[in-house]
């Protein structure tokens, strides 16, 4: 299935999800639970812990389904926030982060899959090829704040930076990061 036919598909979950069609939910998990819980796990480093995030994540969609936005984002990009922001929020209430970052982009045990798999994979190295664009200060406040969760004012007081140059820093990265995947995607 194409990328465009992947999104309107789950787009017409999420409607069907909205109107309480249980199967449709049901579809949606099978769907992106593997590549959610991949991520989830990667932050969390906890199997029990990143289930709970998982059904936590679900339950939303299923209670808020009506919120999304195709406008905003794709459904799996809603997904992602949605779980992204609920492990940060359990690794803040624990006060637990890891030490260092993992730059690995996460992937999912797709074995059984192979063209999710490739997928996954040629997603991963785009990824990783488009950090390693961006300048060394811009790239590392970005990871930083994503696989580690750490806020803004966090990387301030971590690079001793004012808050309003790593925020011009991480939004000219998120741009430049923005442009070399479009140009990326665009060529395929």
């Amino acid at each position: 299935m194409h990328r465009d036919e992947q999104t309107d598909a789950d787009i017409l979950l999420i409607q069907r999800i909205a109107a309480r069609d249980a199967g449709a939910a049901g579809e949606l998990y099978d769907r992106h639970s593997r590549l959610l819980f991949s991520l989830v796990l990667h932050i969390l480093r906890d199997r029990s812990e990143a289930e709970e995030i998982l059904q936590e994540v679900f339950v939303a969609v299923w209670t808020r389904a009506e919120t999304y936005d195709a406008a905003l984002g794709s459904p799996a990009g809603w997904l992602v926030g949605i779980a992204r922001h609920r492990a940060i929020d359990r690794l803040r209430a624990t006060a637990r982060r890891p030490e260092t970052v993992e730059v690995q982009p996460w992937l999912p045990d797709t074995s059984d899959d192979p063209e999710t798999s490739a997928a996954f994979c040629e997603r991963r190295d785009a990824i990783a090829h488009a950090l390693d664009t961006l300048p060394r200060d811009q790239r590392e406040l970005i990871e930083q704040a994503y696989f580690l969760g750490l806020t803004q004012s966090e990387l301030s007081e971590r690079h001793q930076l004012p808050l309003g140059t790593v925020k011009t820093k991480m939004r000219s990265g998120l741009v430049l990061l923005r442009q070399q995947l479009l140009q990326t995607y665009a060529v395929q």
